[in-house]
C-alpha cells in the first residue's frame, strides 16, 4: 500500500487536495468518486529522505489502551467518530500511532466502515480489536465495545508486566555473571599464564582450557562477537519460523523450575480472557474460536483451536476436544462444559481468566523465590570454576615438591 497526492474538483466547482493511502491509482480514483469528486490529477507521495527506524517505531499497548477509552468516551458524549478521530490524532505524541489514526480517518472519509479501517493498519490493531469493533458497530454499540477492548488490553498488558518483572532479576544477574566472566578470563588468567610458563611441565586439561578461552578473548575476540550475533540472529530467525516457533513454544512449556508452568498459566489466562470478551461482545463463535487462537501467544494453543472449530462446525461441544490437549487442565475443560450447558460460556471464561490471572501472580512470586538461589550458585560456579584452574597447577607443583 502506498500513500497518493490528488487534486480533484467537486460538483460544485471548488478544489480539493489531500492524501489517500491505496493500493494503486486506480483505487485512489474509486474513491474519489464514492466522494462525489472529479479527479484532475493523482501522483504518488515522494519518499521522505529521512531516516526511518520501523523497529523503533512500535507502537505501545498503553498508548493504544488510552486511545480507545478516550475514542468511547467521545463516542458516548455525542461526538462523531471523525471528530473524536481529529483530536486523537492532536494529542497523541506516538508518531507511529498518529499515523495509523490519520489513514484510519481518511478511510473513514471515503465511506469505509471504522473496522475495516482499522484493519488496514494490522500492527497497530489486532484481530481481536477489530472483531470487537465491528461487533460494537454491527450491535450499535461501538463505545461498549472499545471499553470491553480496553479492559481486555489492559489485562493482557498487566500480564506481560508480571512476565516482565520476573525476568528482570535473571537477566540482570546473568549479565553481570557474563561480565565477571570476561573480566576474570581477560585480566586476570593472563597473569597466571605468565607465571605457569616458568613452571614447566603439562598443565591441567582444566586449567588449559580456561587459559585457552583467555587467547581467545584477548587475542581473537571479534570472532566471539560474531558468534554471539549470529547465534541471536539464528535463535530469532529460527523462533519466527513456520517450523521453529512450535517447537520452541511447545519446549517453553516443558521448562522446569517452574517457567514452564508459568507460560502454561499465562497463555491460558490469555485465551479465555480474550474469548470471553469476545463471545460477550457477540462475535460468531466460529471467528472467535479463530482469533483467540492467533492471539493465545502459543501455537499449541493455537493449533488445539483448530480441533475445536472441527468439533463445533459438526455440532459438537468446544470442551470435548480440549480435554484431549494437554495444555488445557482438568478444571478448564469441565467450566467450559459447565458454561455450555448453562448458556454462560462467556461468564465461566471470565472466572477462569480471573483464576489464572491470580494464578500468574502466584507463581511469578514463587518463580522469583526459586531462581534467586539458582543464580546466586551460577555465580558462584563460575568465579569458583575460574579459581580452581588457576590454583591446580600450583597444587601439582606442591605435591611435587613434598
Amino acid at each position: 500500500m502506498a500513500t497518493f497526492v490528488f487534486r480533484a474538483i467537486d460538483l460544485a466547482g471548488s478544489t480539493a487536495r489531500g492524501e489517500v493511502d491505496a493500493d494503486s491509482k486506480q483505487a485512489v480514483t474509486d474513491q474519489l468518486k464514492q466522494r462525489g469528486l472529479i479527479v484532475l490529477d493523482i501522483d504518488a507521495k515522494k519518499g521522505s529522505k529521512e531516516l526511518n527506524f520501523e523497529f523503533l517505531q512500535r507502537v505501545k499497548a498503553r498508548d493504544v489502551t488510552i486511545m480507545t477509552r478516550q475514542l468511547s468516551t467521545m463516542i458516548s458524549s455525542g461526538m462523531t467518530i471523525l471528530r473524536a478521530l481529529h483530536v486523537l490524532e492532536e494529542q497523541t505524541e506516538s508518531k507511529p500511532l498518529k499515523e495509523a489514526l490519520t489513514g484510519v480517518r481518511k478511510d473513514l472519509e471515503a465511506g469505509q466502515p471504522l473496522s475495516d479501517a482499522l484493519e488496514r493498519h494490522p500492527k497497530v490493531f489486532s484481530p481481536l480489536y477489530v472483531a470487537m469493533v465491528r461487533s460494537g458497530e454491527t450491535g450499535g454499540v461501538l463505545e461498549s465495545a472499545l471499553l470491553r477492548t480496553a479492559d481486555q488490553l489492559e489485562k493482557d498488558e498487566s500480564l506481560r508486566r508480571q512476565v516482565r518483572a520476573a525476568m528482570v532479576y535473571p537477566a540482570v544477574v546473568v549479565s553481570f555473571a557474563f561480565v565477571v566472566l570476561i573480566a576474570l578470563v581477560a585480566f586476570i588468567v593472563p597473569v597466571f599464564a605468565g607465571v605457569f610458563k616458568d613452571f614447566g611441565g603439562e598443565l591441567p586439561k582444566l586449567t588449559q582450557f580456561t587459559v585457552g578461552l583467555s587467547k581467545i578473548v584477548t587475542g581473537q575476540w571479534y570472532l566471539l562477537i560474531a558468534g554471539f550475533v549470529g547465534s541471536a540472529v539464528g535463535f530469532f530467525q529460527w523462533k519466527k519460523s513456520s517450523w521453529g516457533r512450535p517447537q520452541w513454544d511447545a519446549f517453553r512449556l516443558r521448562i522446569p523450575m517452574k517457567i514452564g508452568d508459568v507460560v502454561q498459566k499465562v497463555s491460558l489466562a490469555r485465551w479465555s480472557r480474550t474469548f470471553s470478551s469476545l463471545l460477550h461482545a457477540g462475535v460468531p463463535i466460529i471467528q472467535a474460536i479463530e482469533i483467540t487462537g492467533k492471539t493465545a501467544g502459543n501455537t499449541v494453543v493455537e493449533r488445539a483451536m483448530t480441533d475445536v472449530i472441527a468439533s463445533v462446525k459438526r455440532g459438537g461441544t468446544i470442551g470435548e476436544p480440549l480435554k484431549m490437549i494437554p495444555v488445557f487442565p482438568a478444571m478448564v475443560t469441565h467450566m467450559i462444559s459447565v458454561g455450555e450447558e448453562t448458556g454462560a460460556l462467556d461468564e465461566m471464561l471470565s472466572k477462569v481468566a480471573d483464576f489464572y490471572e491470580d494464578e500468574v501472580s502466584t507463581a511469578v512470586k514463587a518463580l522469583t523465590s526459586i531462581l534467586e538461589p539458582v543464580m546466586i550458585v551460577f555465580v558462584g560456579g563460575i568465579v569458583g570454576f575460574i579459581v580452581i584452574s588457576m590454583y591446580l597447577p600450583m597444587f601439582k607443583v606442591y605435591d611435587e615438591i613434598k
